[in-house]
């Protein structure tokens, strides 16, 4: 089974995504690639959000993109 792709916009630091990013990124479990644009501006500028093998994931707080976010590893995994 490949490992679960999590993608993580620079522009998208600022709302707390950097310190979640590596976090994921100490994970071997997971591959975690961090862009300078991942093209969804209006996200970006609103909320966290990464992307989950290809899905936007977003959230109101970074606590809640990380539930987020692991809920989507875990039924792609099952």
């Amino acid at each position: 089974m490949s490992k679960p792709l999590i993608e993580f916009c620079n522009g998208n630091m600022h709302h707390g995504t950097e310190a979640l990013m590596k976090q994921y990124e100490l994970d071997d479990r997971l591959k975690v690639v961090e862009y300078g644009c991942l093209g969804n501006c209006g996200e970006c500028y609103l909320k966290p959000f990464a992307l989950v093998d290809g899905s936007i994931i977003a959230a109101e707080s970074i606590e809640d993109l990380e539930r987020r976010i692991r809920e989507a590893i875990s039924l792609k995994q099952n």
